[in-house]
């Protein structure tokens, strides 16, 4: 086989051989900033018991809703793909599995994460083939097993400085209190205050998590009073150990301001089972509407990552459950539906309000000239469907004639899969580094200031959106 290309020192980087001189200057200014990711999805318990990672197809393929939603869409089903089901496969027969599919992952952003990983995590040296499929797997599975290819070993090799993760609002949070504890430890692994299960009334457990949450931090409290009580304390619990953001998976970025006789009706009526898609709509508008009130309050950094249709194939649901591959994006409208809450705490001081999309044609219409004035408001990066490199570029292109560079939030990877965080911020400092060399290039802005902005974009940016 030949030599891999991930090893290649230019991807990503322009083919204009002037233009990709300015880029590799630009991205060896950044190459070794530390990593911060303050949005992503690791279990901290992972890191606080530095657990070691399953087999190869456990890490790498089955929890991988790129990976396998690609997968199933050539006709494999799913159950070759997931060790549960009817059907379970073994690892090494869904590692097959994925090498014979292998090819479909060409030009495709899981393609080039997974291709870096395999080049620069695990050494594999040259790419994937059916022929060596059980080489591979062997070869992964070997370097899962040695006691340096453990988490903290691969946290402080990969330079990570901070981590955030997602948790529930009833997160006892004893893993990342075990981990700050920790003398031996020197990064930063940070909860995040992740409401939406208490939030959407059309969310299948909603009623018994808003019981457990008004019992567990209600201040002794009933009703609508105690639930919004028991939030406000949960917050500060986060606060308190640690959190900088609230995040907010939402349907749509509408926000409204209920009067409270309202918001308390809706809230019973959702208790009884009784509440329709309109009341749903109009009540996690409104909650949206208050989570700004509680972060301007506490100070929490609030994100919205809206427009995702979930669970799109009620089957694959239903057998599989949730992230197997079938949420698919929605077009999304900001500018009406986000203003009453900006017209209350857009210009208050110290909040900060991260905006992002799954829908490209807000960017330069509606997000970029959001962030062009309100203060609060920074651009969350290209995530999920739009975290790759063409569009990652477009993104650029679409923002900053409008914003600049520093109404950013900087690279969120967003991701479950602990040894691909490296992969994905190589990728986003590339791509900042081409973006910019080509303004170089057209001389509209000077290499001087270029080797400024990257490094702002890259390091200053995500502390200084996520108060770090």
């Amino acid at each position: 086989m030949s030599q891999s290309i991930a090893a290649n020192p230019d991807r990503l980087l322009p083919a204009d051989p002037g233009t990709r001189r300015i880029a590799r200057s630009l991205l060896e200014r950044v190459r070794d900033l530390p990593i911060i990711s303050p949005h992503g999805h690791v279990d901290a318990a992972v890191i606080e018991h530095n657990t070691p990672f399953p087999d190869p197809a456990a890490l790498l393929v089955s929890p991988d809703h790129y990976v396998t939603r690609l997968i199933h869409a050539s006709g494999v089903p799913m159950d070759k793909l997931l060790p549960g089901g009817a059907n379970p496969s073994g690892s090494r027969e869904i590692w097959r599995t994925f090498v014979q599919a292998w090819p479909l992952f060409e030009g495709t952003a899981s393609g080039y994460w997974l291709r870096t990983q395999f080049d620069s995590v695990f050494k594999l040296g040259a790419d994937l083939g059916e022929m060596t499929a059980d080489a591979s797997y062997d070869a992964i599975a070997a370097k899962l097993v040695e006691p340096d290819f453990r988490p903290r070993q691969l946290f402080k090799d990969f330079n990570i400085e901070v981590l955030a993760t997602t948790d529930d609002p009833l997160d006892s949070l004893a893993s990342h209190k075990a981990i700050a504890g920790d003398p031996s430890f020197n990064g930063r692994v940070l909860p995040t205050f992740r409401p939406d299960a208490y939030v959407n009334i059309a969310h299948p457990a909603w009623s018994a998590n808003v019981e457990r949450l008004i019992e567990t931090a209600g201040d002794g409290a009933a009703g609508y009073t105690g639930y919004m009580k028991a939030l406000e304390n949960r917050r500060r619990y986060f606060v308190d150990h640690g959190a900088v953001s609230a995040d907010h998976g939402v349907l749509t970025p509408a926000t409204l301001k209920l009067d409270r006789g309202e918001a308390e009706r809706i809230f019973e009526l959702a208790r009884a089972g009784k509440a329709t898609a309109a009341d749903r709509n109009t009540f996690e508008a409104h909650m949206m509407y208050q989570m700004a009130r509680m972060s301007v309050e506490d100070g929490l950094v609030m994100t919205i990552h809206p427009g995702s249709f979930r669970n799109h194939h009620q089957p694959t649901f239903e057998a599989y459950g949730a992230d197997t591959g079938h949420d698919i994006p929605f077009a999304t409208n900001y500018t009406e539906a986000i203003r009453p809450l900006l017209q209350d705490f857009g210009t208050a001081k110290d909040f900060h309000l991260v905006l992002f999309t799954l829908d490209e044609t807000v960017f330069s219409r509606e997000l970029a000239p959001l962030a062009g004035f309100y203060p609060s408001v920074y651009l969350g990066a290209p995530w999920w469907f739009l975290d790759a490199p063409d569009a990652m570029l477009r993104f650029r292109s679409a923002v900053t004639e409008t914003t600049g560079f520093s109404r950013s939030s900087g690279f969120i990877d967003d991701t479950r899969a602990f040894c691909s965080i490296p992969a994905r911020h190589d990728a986003s400092r590339r791509i900042e580094a081409s973006f910019l060399a080509r303004l170089v290039a057209e001389h509209r802005v000077s290499e001087d200031r270029a080797h400024e902005i990257i490094v702002d974009v890259v390091d200053s940016s995500p502390r200084r959106v996520f108060k770090l």
